[in-house]
């Protein structure tokens, strides 16, 4: 890996996981780069110019409007990571219970369901923090990110999901109808937040905008 490839990853690092930001950007850093040395540029001054990785990519999500995520399509984008689970792990339970003594069976279903709520919370924090959405929020159009619209860490994404540990998550939603970005009490408590992905094809909320680097 070059030095240029390096410098290209640690901008594109920055942006969230999901949409078509990032291949954007990417490419659009690779023209940039090759111009400037095909005009007989040294590599670092292009470097130089281009900036601070993180600031550069920062210019990027300045250009690019954040479209607060609609609460009904929040829903529906849990509501349906749910299903999938359910799909996935019901019809498993229901076979062992029938397979198995009822006394085995009830503390087979119960560690079940406990495994999956585990499961589910910790497949979220992952998923959340390395792609930016869940498959109900990628099926929903959505995205979580930092308030920048930079993509969130670990610990970010930890700390959405507390209210879910600690079993108080309709609370927490309920800051959602009254904030102004419509987040969640733990969400303003993470600074993320989740959004549209706004489509490629959409000239209104153009994602990855050529900031000016001159």
């Amino acid at each position: 890996m070059n030095i240029a490839d390096d410098y290209i990853r640690s901008v594109i690092h920055c942006l969230p996981p999901a949409g078509p930001m990032r291949a954007r950007i990417e490419m659009e850093l690779r023209v940039i780069v090759a111009e400037q040395l095909e005009q007989g540029r040294n590599q670092d001054d292009v470097f130089r110019q281009l900036g601070d990785p993180k600031t550069l990519a920062a210019s990027y999500l300045s250009s690019a409007p954040l479209v607060p995520a609609p609460l009904g399509r929040r829903m529906g984008a849990k509501l349906a990571d749910i299903m999938f689970i359910g799909i996935a792990i019901v019809p498993a339970l229901v076979m062992a219970g029938r397979a198995l003594q009822p006394e085995v069976a009830a503390l087979v279903v119960v560690a079940g369901l406990v495994g999956v709520a585990v499961g589910f919370g910790a497949g979220t924090i992952g998923m959340e923090c390395w792609l930016g959405q869940t498959p109900g929020k990628r099926l929903f159009g959505l995205q979580v990110v930092r308030e920048s619209g930079a993509a969130i860490s670990l610990g970010q994404s930890i700390v959405r999901q507390i209210p879910i540990l600690l079993q108080i998550y309709w609370i927490d939603v309920l800051f959602a109808f009254f904030t102004p970005k419509q987040q969640r009490a733990f969400e303003l408590l993470s600074k993320t937040r989740v959004v549209m992905v706004a489509p490629p094809s959409d000239p209104s909320r153009r994602e990855g905008s050529r900031p000016d680097h001159a």
